[in-house]
């Protein structure tokens, strides 16, 4: 990389923050792409955007994108609670000698309603959806500095009416191979509404996330902490520790990885009376099989509201 193509990088990263802080966060529409994508991830407690070789971090930080050793695919479906069913896929590789690219695609139906008249008269029935559409570049500068971008487009529709949004993520990543050590920031979801639902334009949920991962010298296991939602308006410094996640992933063999993870923010989201039993705890498994294909699973646990379980299909070629 040219010293142009670096004084962009570090631009883009010091107008991060910046850009994360100053944009108002009430009212947000299109709250689904703040769910956590990807069974590997939500095992992890959601502490992804320090993550590696990994598909799937392209919903998390674009950068990861140019850490792909082959071409990869994922599918996942998600089986939320009553008759919510959510799904990703995604894909990424190399791009001959000029970076890397990949999609993205994720969805979800929040089931069918009865719908009435003004009199209370049953009209049917009618379901509402919504889906964002990624395309996503990143390359990697002095073999250890990942940077990256998305550009998202966004669509919510409830029965016959509609809402449309674009919007961008961007993403840098550091990683040390000598000591394992990854740091990763992401800023997105940065945005505008194309139309609205009531002629109201509503901002979009930015997020700005900061992880870090470590792999330890000693143990078969890679350590994750993540800051989540670091826009969020919060009374003092220390309240910004509610959105931390974190999680472990612990090498069996080359094939069998076992992970656990803990979400702060959602325990504090699913509280109900004193009892909150494992709400926000979560676990999973991967199992590599062959040289080409993958199976990812994990559990989450919502309290005394239920748990939600999620399955990944992935996809390895040179």
């Amino acid at each position: 990389m040219n010293k142009t193509k670096l004084i962009r990088l570090i631009f883009v990263l010091s107008m991060m923050v910046p850009v994360a802080f100053v944009y108002p966060q009430s009212n947000t529409t299109y709250d689904f792409l703040k769910l956590d994508i990807g069974a590997r991830a939500s095992a992890l407690g959601g502490s992804f955007t320090s993550s590696t070789n990994d598909v799937n971090t392209i919903f998390y930080n674009p950068a990861a994108l140019s850490t792909l050793i082959n071409r990869q695919a994922s599918v996942g479906f998600f089986k939320y609670l009553l008759d919510i069913n959510s799904g990703n896929i995604s894909y990424g590789q190399k791009f001959k000698n000029s970076g890397y690219i990949g999609g993205g695609i994720r969805f979800i139906n929040y089931g069918s309603f009865e719908k009435f008249d003004e009199q209370s008269n049953p009209l049917g029935t009618f379901s509402a959806n919504e889906i964002a559409l990624s395309i996503g570049y990143s390359n990697v500068y002095n073999s250890n500095i990942h940077y990256g971008v998305n550009a998202k487009f966004i669509y919510s529709g409830i029965d016959e009416f509609s809402s449309t949004a674009l919007a961008l993520d961007l993403g840098v990543l550091y990683t040390i191979p000598v000591s394992q050590w990854n740091f990763g920031i992401s800023l997105l979801n940065a945005g505008v509404q194309l139309s609205e639902y009531n002629a109201t334009k509503e901002n979009l949920p930015l997020e700005l996330r900061f992880g870090v991962s470590k792999k330890l010298e000693h143990l078969p296991l890679r350590v994750h902490f993540e800051l989540d939602d670091l826009t969020a308006d919060q009374d003092n410094f220390f309240d910004r520790f509610k959105n931390l996640s974190v999680g472990g992933e612990f090498d069996f063999s080359d094939n069998v990885r076992f992970r656990i993870g803990y979400n702060n923010n959602q325990r504090q989201d699913l509280k109900t009376g004193s009892s909150l039993g494992i709400a926000g705890f979560s676990a999973g498994l991967g199992m590599k099989i062959l040289d080409n294909y993958s199976v990812d699973y994990a559990f989450n646990s919502m309290g005394k509201v239920g748990a939600t379980h999620r399955i990944d299909l992935g996809f390895n070629w040179k």
